[in-house]
């Protein structure tokens, strides 16, 4: 089979920028609201005290590896606290945006954070939402899903020992309703960059990390009660110590 014949290509293709196509779109789609919340569920509140001098940047990126061993120890309360932070914290305003530690396209944030608590000290254990703008953890499920999200990952056994895992779903319109189809490249790197700011901050708070792009797409979706169309799994990545 050639490259021409394959759908990653002709997407690459058809979803390129040029003079002549400036503005042209098959499809107009509404946006979605820009913040999601579970207004109904118990919330933990995160704590950020002064952040930590962790060291020479430099230094945290020449150590950064993919790490699959962990040791089922628990993570505190701060610690989760500043991982949520390097993911998506807000760090300034511009009128009606509120600016985040990673980039996202026209600041249109369309990145959903999701967090599985497997092992904590002041944590229960279960799925949670990260609801940006109060930054505290909504509480969607309780209870330890390390074996579920093994299954769902493919059965990579890491994610039973991990201490938390790292979700990540894109509510697809957000970004499409101003890029069109090429968005979706956007929203891809919206969250590479919001991945590697998680990956980053593990290595500087001494815990070990590993991204995973492997998983059953509807079934995770399903586990997280997310429809799959308008909101879709896209990354995760599991933390430990």
């Amino acid at each position: 089979m050639s490259l021409e014949r394959t759908l990653s290509y002709q997407f690459i293709q058809k979803t390129k920028l040029s003079f002549t196509t400036l503005g042209v779109r098959e499809i107009y789609l509404e946006s979605a609201p820009p913040y999601k919340s579970y207004p109904q569920v118990e919330k933990i509140e995160l704590k950020l005290r002064d952040i930590p001098e962790k060291g020479n940047f430099f230094q945290i990126l020449s150590k950064r590896r993919s790490n699959r061993k962990y040791r089922k120890r628990p993570l505190s309360l701060e610690e989760i606290s500043l991982l949520c932070f390097a993911a998506q914290g807000i760090t300034a305003q511009a009128g009606f945006y509120l600016l985040r530690t990673a980039p996202s396209a026209g600041a249109l944030y369309p990145v959903e954070t999701y967090l599985a608590v497997n092992y904590s000290e002041e944590i229960p254990s279960g799925i949670y939402h990260l609801e940006v703008r109060s930054f505290v953890l909504e509480k969607l499920m309780e209870g330890n899903f390390g074996k579920i999200l093994r299954d769902l990952a493919l059965g990579q056994a890491f994610f039973e020992a991990a201490s938390c895992v790292f979700i990540w779903s894109a509510v697809l319109r957000r970004t499409l309703s101003k890029y069109g189809e090429r968005g979706l490249r956007y929203i891809f790197m919206d969250v590479a960059h919001i991945c590697q700011n998680v990956l980053l901050a593990a290595e500087a708070l001494h815990l070990k990390a590993c991204p995973v792009g492997a998983f059953l797409d509807e079934e995770i979706n399903e586990f997280l009660g997310l429809d799959g169309k308008e909101e879709t799994v896209i990354y995760m990545a599991t933390i430990g110590k």
